[in-house]
């Protein structure tokens, strides 16, 4: 199977920096888009950076040149570089991928997500 294992959460300060990493693990073929999305207790889950197989981008309104998303190809992972962080960004982040992986002699294609990392901004 194929797991998905998200690091780097913390405690920071308003206008401080965090940087997040996701690691996937199995025997994976392929892996398509990435992403991350977060959730916040009593506010809808959001989808805050995407990152395509070719590399294209996109961020939510709400991240938008704060954050900045990065695929490593070779590693099979991606990162989420996280500026100027706000309070309002307090959240279990995880990690998605839409993953191609072989199992029992054959392809299979699915989504998986991580279990998540807490990020804390506040003073």
């Amino acid at each position: 199977q194929v797991q998905l294992v998200e690091s780097g959460g913390g405690l920071v300060q308003p206008g401080g920096s965090l940087q997040l990493s996701c690691a996937a693990l199995g025997d994976i073929a392929n892996i398509y888009d990435m992403g991350w999305y977060r959730q916040a207790p009593g506010i809808q889950r959001e989808v805050v950076a995407s990152i395509t197989f070719s590399g294209i981008t996109n961020y939510a309104d709400s991240v938008k040149g704060r954050f900045t998303i990065s695929r490593d190809y070779a590693k099979v992972a991606a990162s989420l570089q996280m500026n100027s962080l706000k309070p309002e960004d307090t959240a279990v982040y995880n990690c998605y991928a839409d993953v191609r992986y072989r199992r029992g002699g054959f392809f299979h294609r699915a989504d998986f997500s991580g279990l998540g990392t807490q990020v804390t901004v506040s003073s």
